[in-house]
């Protein structure tokens, strides 16, 4: 789904780290309690085509729904079990083709598994017939299945629009139906509709006509739709604006925005026009439908929802007002449209068999998003910032004892949700970027043809895939990627390295990666690690390849002098940490200095060394000192990494008297490049020069840098009276700051920014740094206001959140607060994955041994079923933060005050 969830939140947690710190784990997975007992649907009926009606009821909230289904009865039986809930079925019949109709005697629904058994007094015999069903449900306010989203007219009044979201087991709150994804059908849809308003479904409209009961209502058909899963079947019934435009290759693209905003949707609509022919080539299969409509829904729990025909998408991840749009909006907006678009293909037209390949779904969008952008807007280097937002964002959680591995089995429906998480989008996203780069361009593009040709409006496995490569490049792609693919964590290369007259010999070896340190024990696992090799002959060009398939080899890189130096994983495709001999790192690290080790490598270079600190393979010492040496960096990718790894070591010190020493060394490694930066762009610069120079003015000024803080509040001043309003890139940066070091004034002038903002993006900008504010009372403020009607549902997360990551007082306020409204939260948000979310924000900070005790216990009497990888992951994540403060603080404090010590 969803960029979904995980893009959504994955921006979210980059924002939140880069601004606040917190640790940089994202959510895993690992030992789980027993699994309920779980059953697919019987077989011995299925749907081939669903008639269905909706009537929904703006006012009281319900629905009216009449289905009349055509289905096939395989196997004679007097009982049709299909998925429903909180629906209620009044009427009920089957009309065996020819036949008379038989009415059901009993509905017995199943209500824990979500199912409901119809009845009949006769036995329905093979063959086709007609499934009556009469019914009625809630249009809830829980942001699934069909649902009500409040919004306001440009006069200030309060309306509601009807809305869905059915991945991944919702499409039963709207319907009965088969509700699982291997059970394909053609959806022929109607919508009984206020006259006044828009109605949209998955096809285009072929009849509109008064409604014969009702002349305020009209009823809308749509075409049948090509036979899909249920996950993707769709409607919106609200007041909307569009644009349009026609795609190269002739299919309708629109985007609908709020009314009034239309010219909102300008951007969102050029990246689709341009996205669906590169698709339509890279994949060499034709987009299927006659129309794609892209639309901003006000209360929506993910990113976005890649509903065939009808893309679903918060505000935040459409919506882009040229004024007050800032360059990372811009960005995200892109991947969101580029993501949801690719699984028009990938998981649309084919699908999955079943949840457990939900990460072939994600996994593949997720990567397959970022050659989009990088193809629409080259000037990004995007593949860079995949690495900091994807790729080490997935080793860092891969590295837990709680991760779990990309293909999870899934049984109940309740299991779903707890995979929409790191590990199936950017872990996945990592390993298909891997297997790509193993496989090259051509014959990747080759076996994806034959792929989804061969299996075009079926479903297909992970197994499919692999095979499908394999025909096109002759490689063992599924003895490579099941290493991948069906266990969990990833190795760490150990390299050494021995001159032999002009040759150079490495020893390589790997084993598993621990966030607690090397893997000891027997049962090591083992991968099959595709391993690049370069030189500083020519560090953008590989020199050898090798397959690394034991545990161990001998790698002779022929040519290569005693003083060039030698670079594993140039690119930082392969999906591994490095650990290099002292005396090879030596001659790597002034490539950092000069610059000629290029940007991505220079940022996986510090990362790894990063991880290795904090899993006690080398003192973090070491990497602070490799820190400086980035001091003439000009990337935005490198800085933006920099910056998280500080953010977490800031967290962690915040736990201990020297926190003040650690901002000194953010000053000093964040003010030369922030004066070279300035405050305003200049002539010439682009999108990475404006995400850089928000990047390092929110680190400065968060850092206590007293010239920014003073221009900052300068700024501030004048955009709060209308002389100079900031420009959308400074605005994060300068509320932050001016909050960091602000008092009640400060948080009464931004809660009233947030009320006048007319636009979802600041809205979330001010509520995402909220949290930043330093005294008690005021952060007690903050989380009231974080349930308050001011903030939609789904951003209450990232509010408390931000109070969490800010500073150690949050921390501890934001977690009594969770745990006091732990009720509501909880109801809000029905255990979906924004409850994870919430989890997670809320404890990585911590690095007290009893807190992971506090944690476990507290959700032992408060059960939050799809969090509980999470908690396990949070509870793990606090005892290794812990851990490193034990091993390392001392050294670190005096590593501070050293540095600043007067030479003798």
């Amino acid at each position: 789904m969803e960029v979904a969830i995980l893009n959504g939140v994955r921006l979210l947690t980059v924002l939140l780290l880069c601004l606040f710190g917190g640790s940089s784990q994202e959510s895993r997975t690992g030992t789980m309690p027993e699994r309920r007992p779980f059953v697919r649907l019987p077989t011995d009926v299925y749907p081939v085509n669903y008639g269905l009606c909706l009537k929904p009821d703006l006012v009281d909230f319900t629905f009216e729904g009449k289905l009349e289904g055509k289905v096939e009865v395989t196997q004679g039986t007097n009982q049709i079990v299909m998925n429903c809930a909180d629906i209620d079925i009044i009427t009920a019949s089957f009309v065996p083709e020819g036949g008379d109709e038989i009415n059901a005697t009993g509905f017995n629904y199943q209500n824990e598994d979500e199912k409901v058994t119809l009845s009949f007094p006769s036995v329905l015999q093979n063959g086709s017939g007609t499934l009556k069903i009469d019914f009625v449900g809630e249009l809830n306010d829980k942001m699934k299945g069909f649902y009500r989203s409040k919004y306001a007219t440009p006069s200030g009044e309060i309306r509601y629009a009807a809305v869905t979201q059915f991945e991944a087991t919702d499409a039963r709150r709207a319907f009965p139906c088969w509700d699982e994804p291997a059970i394909k059908a053609t959806f022929d849809i109607t919508l009984i509709v206020p006259k006044d308003r828009v109605a949209l479904s998955n096809m285009n409209v072929i009849d509109r006509k008064p409604y014969p009961e009702d002349d305020s209502l009209v009823e809308v058909k749509f075409a049948t739709t090509p036979i899909m899963s249920t996950y993707l079947v769709a409607f919106v019934i609200g007041e909307y604006d569009f644009v349009e435009s026609q795609s190269s290759d002739g299919v309708m693209v629109r985007v609908y925005t709020p009314v009034g905003k239309a010219e909102q949707g300008k951007f969102a609509l050029e990246v689709a026009a341009k996205t669906l022919p590169f698709y339509k080539e890279y994949f060499n299969v034709p987009y299927p439908l006659p129309k794609i409509d892209l639309i901003a829904i006000a209360d929506f729990a993910a990113g976005a929802m890649e509903n065939w025909g009808l893309v679903t998408y918060r505000e935040t991840a459409l919506l882009i007002d040229p004024k007050n749009s800032c360059s990372s909006s811009r960005q995200w907006v892109a991947l969101v449209v580029g993501h949801e678009l690719a699984h028009q293909w990938f998981g649309n037209l084919v699908t999955m068999e079943w949840w457990t390949h939900l990460w072939l779904n994600e996994g593949f969008a997720s990567w397959i998003e970022y050659l989009c952008v990088d193809h629409c807007f080259p000037e990004y280097d995007i593949w860079t910032q995949f690495v900091s937002a994807d790729y080490t964002r997935a080793l860092d959680l891969d590295a837990l004892d709680n991760s779990h591995p990309i293909e999870v089995n899934v049984g109940h429906p309740s299991e779903v949700d707890e995979i929409f998480d790191a590990i199936s989008y950017s872990k996945g996203a990592s390993v298909i970027r891997m297997l790509h780069n193993y496989i090259g361009d051509e014959d990747f593009r080759k076996g994806m043809h034959s792929y989804l040709l061969k299996f075009q409006h079926k479903n297909a496995s992970t197994e499919d895939l692999w095979e499908c490569l394999e025909q096109a490049s002759g490689k063992p792609i599924a003895a490579v990627m099941n290493s991948w693919t069906k266990q969990m964590g990833f190795p760490i290369i150990v390299v050494d390295q021995d001159q032999q007259g002009n040759d150079r010999v490495l020893k390589i070896s790997q084993q598993k990666f621990c966030a607690s340190g090397p893997h000891d024990g027997e049962d090591c696992p083992s991968w099959m690690v595709p391993i690049s090799i370069c030189t500083s002959e020519d560090p953008s060009c590989t020199k050898l390849k090798v397959l690394l398939d034991k545990p161990e080899a001998t790698v002779v890189v022929p040519s290569t002098g005693p003083d060039q130096w030698i670079k594993l994983n140039p690119g930082t495709v392969g999906f591994y940490r490095i650990q290099y001999s002292s005396g090879m790192l030596e001659c790597l690290l002034p490539g950092i200095r000069d610059l000629t080790l290029l940007p991505v490598d220079r940022l996986g270079l510090q990362n790894d060394l990063f991880s290795l600190s904090r899993a006690g393979m080398i003192s973090t010492v070491e990497v602070l000192k490799v820190m400086e040496a980035f001091v003439n960096e000009p990337n935005y990718t490198v800085w933006s990494d920099l910056s998280c790894n500080l953010g977490v070591l800031s967290s962690l010190l915040s736990h201990t008297d020297y926190y003040e020493e650690l901002q000194e060394f953010i000053r000093d490694l964040f003010t030369p490049i922030g004066i070279k930066l300035g405050w305003d762009s200049k002539q010439g610069e682009g999108h990475l020069d404006a995400l850089l120079r928000g990047l390092v003015l929110g680190k400065l000024g968060k850092a206590g840098h007293k010239p920014t803080l003073e221009e900052a509040r300068r700024r501030f001043k004048e955009h709060v009276e209308g002389k100079q309003i900031l420009s959308a890139d400074l605005r994060s940066p300068v509320y932050l700051t001016v909050l960091k070091h602000g008092d009640s004034t400060t948080l009464e002038t931004m809660f009233k920014l947030h009320k006048q903002a007319d636009m979802q993006e600041e809205k979330n900008r001010i509520e995402r740094v909220l949290g930043a504010i330093s005294s008690p009372d005021l952060i007690q403020r903050v989380l009231t206001f974080s349930l308050s009607d001011e903030v939609r549902p789904q951003d209450t997360v990232s509010v408390i959140g931000g109070v969490a990551g800010s500073s150690k007082q949050g921390r501890k306020a934001a977690w009594k607060f969770v745990k006091d409204n732990w009720e509501e939260l909880h109801n809000r948000y029905q255990g979906g994955f924004l409850i994870s979310r919430l989890i997670k924000l809320s404890l990585d900070g911590f690095a007290v041994d009893k807190m992971a005790a506090e944690v476990k216990s507290f959700f032992e009497t408060h059960h939050a079923p799809a969090a509980e990888r999470t908690v396990q992951q949070c509870c793990e994540n606090i005892l290794l933060n812990a851990a490193w403060l034990k091993r390392d603080v001392e050294d670190i404090h005096q590593y501070l005050l050293q540095r600043k010590a007067p030479p003798v």
